[in-house]
């Protein structure tokens, strides 16, 4: 995202909702050899989101990837209040109300697969 895209949001704590693989970990790693490999910047990314903020994962990852994912997750410093797993590998559609203020309250940011460039936004204490 350009400087001229950054979002721009309110104060109020966020819910992230965040794809863990192609996004934060190299796409498909944990079923290399080699295993999950943090992308950088996005361990970073977590790191410096609100501290009320909330953090949910999302993951087409079976249920039985779940100790390790989270164990790996966990090892790396990586920030996350929860996990959704077994979820379907199309579209992930976040529709919600607006805010009687006019307040948008739902944001979608596409991003290129393994290479985790940080979504840009600033807080604006106005709206």
């Amino acid at each position: 995202m350009g400087s001229n895209d950054a979002l721009r949001l309110s104060a109020l704590p966020k819910t992230w909702i965040i794809d863990i693989d192609g996004l934060l970990v190299k796409h498909n790693g944990y079923k290399t050899e080699q295993g999950d490999m943090v992308l950088p910047g996005a361990r970073e990314f977590l790191n410096q989101l609100g501290e009320d903020d909330m953090v949910v994962l999302i993951t087409a990852r079976s249920e039985e990837y779940r100790k390790q994912t989270e164990s790996f997750l966990l090892d790396q410093g990586m920030r996350f209040d929860c996990i959704i797993w077994n979820a379907p590998c199309g579209e992930r559609i976040l529709i919600n109300d607006r805010k009687p203020s006019g307040l948008a309250t739902a944001y979608a940011v596409n991003c290129i697969r393994d290479r985790f460039e940080g979504i840009e936004y600033y807080i604006d204490e106005a709206i």
